[in-house]
């Protein structure tokens, strides 16, 4: 049976703003029940439309989320400079479309400037304390890079190390990293 199948589990993906620079960290693994199917994906992509730079991490089917980096790139071209309003046209579309529902992903995406969790259920959402994360191991991140936001570690130091500690904790990720960083 359908039910009975072991899902795709794995990925961290972790956002952490800190003066003037975002960084977003993913790590590699993809594991299908108890086994490591890889251990080496990228799952953090810079996209260019029209010249105007967005760093995104991704969460969950990698299929899907190809899906909906295409749509966000597609916003992006038609609104370039906004990606508040790409973001929320994006996740409208998602929760509306009967396609893109089945959908099993999330982004956390930015411009350098702006920082945000775009969901299936219709979410555009700005972190507080500026740090997001998401996926197996992202509650576990996103505790160590709150406790280590208001030290004198730069974004990158923070991102590493959370991501470090959610690799340790969480079956579901490895240390094996791509890291972005994008200015304002």
């Amino acid at each position: 049976m359908a039910e009975d199948f072991p899902g795709w589990h794995g990925t961290t993906i972790i956002g952490v703003r800190k003066n003037g620079k975002v960084v977003v960290a993913g790590d590699g693994q993809v594991s299908l029940g108890q086994t490591v199917i890889k251990g080496t994906a990228t799952k953090v992509r810079r996209l260019s439309p029209g010249g105007y730079d967005v760093v995104a991490g991704f969460a969950g089917s990698t299929a899907d989320a190809f899906t909906l980096l295409e749509r966000l790139e597609a916003k992006l071209e038609a609104a370039p400079g906004q990606l508040q309003r790409a973001a929320v046209e994006l996740a409208k579309d998602w929760r509306t479309d009967k396609y893109l529902q089945k959908l099993e992903a999330m982004l956390i995406v930015t411009d350098g400037k702006d920082l945000y969790v775009v969901t299936g259920a219709g979410d555009v959402l700005e972190p507080e304390h500026n740090v997001a994360a998401i996926g197996s191991g992202g509650n576990y991140a996103l505790a160590a890079a709150r406790a280590l936001v208001d030290t004198d570690l730069d974004a990158e130091d923070i991102a590493r190390r959370a991501m470090a500690i959610a690799a340790d904790i969480c079956v579901y990720t490895n240390g094996n990293l791509t890291v972005e960083t994008i200015s304002q």
